[in-house]
């Protein structure tokens, strides 16, 4: 980072938002946020949202720093939902000026925290690392992950999306005036503001265990990607129907062309099996992609809140930021 650190106006303030989830070393990430802000945001809050953590020391351990700390907020919800619809619900906690957002482990640096500041004059400020201490697995689904980020989400060319990042205020309430069941964080940014800008930061090695964000949990989050915000797989299937309809069509004709002119009759059960096995497939996989669509459209009509708060701890929010809260308590 180039520069003195960037500091927040007095009339400005600033909330950190933390998803946490069987971390055990969330009192060292408050601690160096909060050496972070005392300079570079005085006016800051810092919100920890625990997701249900199987653990029975995550609770207890984030309403002692509630308790401790000043700026420190804790929101406990009443099942695993997922880090997207937690960080959705530290958004709506927040009552900052600007809202960051990141993760627990402490990969991301709290001192990276002005870095982002410093081009606060954006709606989005995401955090970029040229090298990432993650699996090999990890990297390669971030890859393939970031190419549909682009073709789907309208992600800039050459800015990786991750979870170190920085909101406007005016972003942060277009994203919870979209109610969905199933949210994608950085669709919903770029659905209320395209002012977007990477900033290089560090990205640490993993200091304990191995991160929960498994294989299944990415490919459910890739999932509501693919078909919660966008047409894709009904356009591909439609498309595919179609050149299969034109080729059968095609074919017709030249089997009718044949048995009426040169009287050649066309044998071959084989095909004729593997060709009904294609389109039936093809029928069947049709059903599949329209049945998702179906059962997320109704999820969504039933209006079912993203999250539900079983306790907080710590300062209580302002009437405002409650009254935004789905499913408080």
């Amino acid at each position: 980072m180039s520069g003195g650190p960037a500091r927040l106006a007095g009339c400005e303030r600033l909330s950190v938002v933390v998803p946490v989830y069987e971390s055990g070393v969330v009192d060292e990430l408050v601690d160096r946020l909060e050496a972070v802000l005392a300079v570079a945001a005085p006016d800051h809050e810092i919100v920890l949202v625990d997701d249900a953590s199987p653990g029975p020391a995550i609770w207890p351990q984030l309403e002692r720093l509630a308790s401790e700390r000043a700026a420190v907020r804790a929101v406990r919800l009443t099942r695993n939902f997922g880090q997207q619809a937690a960080t959705l619900c530290g958004l709506a906690e927040a009552t900052g000026d600007f809202v960051a957002t990141m993760d627990d482990d402490l990969q991301q640096r709290p001192e990276d925290l002005p870095a982002l500041l410093a081009r606060r004059d954006h709606d989005i400020v995401v955090a970029q690392f040229p090298r990432r201490h993650h699996r090999w697995s990890q990297r390669l689904t971030s890859r393939v992950k970031g190419l549909f980020d682009r073709l789907l989400v309208g992600t800039p060319r050459g800015l990786r999306l991750t979870s170190f990042r920085l909101l406007r205020r005016t972003v942060v309430d277009g994203m919870l005036a979209v109610r969905t069941p199933h949210p994608f964080i950085p669709a919903l940014m770029f659905h209320v503001s395209g002012d977007v800008v990477g900033v290089a930061v560090d990205h640490e090695p993993r200091r304990e265990g191995r991160s929960g964000y498994s294989f299944l949990r990415r490919l459910g989050v890739f999932s509501n990607l693919l078909i919660n915000n966008s047409s894709l797989p009904l356009r591909l299937v439609g498309q595919a129907g179609a050149l299969l309809a034109l080729a059968s069509f095609a074919l017709t004709a030249i089997v009718v062309y044949r048995r009426l002119v040169h009287d050649i009759t066309v044998s071959g059960w084989t095909s004729l099996l593997a060709a009904t096995l294609l389109l039936g497939g093809l029928n069947l996989f049709s059903l599949s992609i329209v049945g998702e669509y179906l059962l997320r459209i109704i999820a969504t009509g039933e209006a079912k809140p993203t999250y539900f708060v079983r306790s907080r701890a710590g300062v209580a929010p302002s009437p405002v930021a409650a009254a935004r809260a789905p499913g408080a308590d």
